[in-house]
């Protein structure tokens, strides 16, 4: 098994520390590189996509943070007055956000968690976390037990069906091939490669048909700019 070299920390550390140099690179098998700023994962709310900034203010009671990376969501809930739980699996990413303020930053995987609460945030393509479709019932089942009684999930994701259109406005998906948002995420910095992710894109229908197998309740919250949808999740 190959392990995670935790490349994403050590450029959120970098660029924490004033050693910034350069920005990460992302690209998957089906789409070309690109760049990912690393001022933009220490952004404002005033700088948040608008999604973003709805989920954070739908947010209420103790909210748990999945994939905090350098805590800029945590820390804007902070400030309001929230009791702020922020996980993720990368070491680099909750020592930044640690020393950024967040009161509690954990380096703990989303299916080990145990608290209840009566929020979750899941942002940006949060439903990448849950890797592929076939581990979608696990995840929410699992989401669904951290709970409180009238708790609520907000998730993210994009309908990326758009990306397989061709300049005729037709598709070439291939039926016999595995769900299309089922992507093989890569990331690189400073010349060296992460170990491949699989990272899961969902349409809503999709989501909403997998929430109602679970006993969970699907909203469509809004859309956003480009294919993609906040959704809030309830029992």
């Amino acid at each position: 098994m190959k392990i995670n070299k935790d490349i994403f920390g050590k450029a959120l550390l970098d660029y924490f520390n004033k050693k910034y140099t350069e920005d990460i690179i992302t690209w998957t098998n089906i789409s070309d590189k690109d760049v990912l700023p690393l001022r933009y994962l220490f952004r404002e709310f005033v700088e948040m996509p608008k999604i973003e900034q709805k989920a954070l203010q739908l947010s209420k009671g103790n909210i748990l943070d999945v994939g905090c990376g350098a805590g800029s969501h945590s820390l804007y809930l902070q400030q309001k007055g929230f009791d702020v739980k922020a996980i993720d699996n990368s070491k680099g990413a909750i020592e930044v956000a640690l020393t950024r303020g967040v009161k509690n930053a954990q380096l703990i995987p989303l299916l080990e968690e145990s608290q209840i609460f009566d929020t979750i945030l899941i942002l940006m393509n949060g439903t990448g976390i849950f890797q592929e479709l076939s581990q979608l019932t696990k995840y929410l089942k699992h989401l669904k037990t951290l709970l409180k009684p009238n708790g609520q999930i907000l998730i993210d994701s994009s309908d990326i069906s758009y990306m397989y259109e061709d300049e005729n406005g037709g598709t070439w998906i291939d039926l016999n091939a595995s769900y299309p948002g089922e992507l093989h995420y890569y990331l690189s910095y400073k010349g060296e490669e992460e170990v491949p992710m699989k990272w899961l894109y969902l349409d809503f229908n999709t989501l909403k048909l997998a929430t109602t197998e679970v006993g969970l309740k699907c909203t469509k919250v809004m859309d956003g700019e480009h294919f993609d949808y906040l959704a809030q999740l309830k029992l």
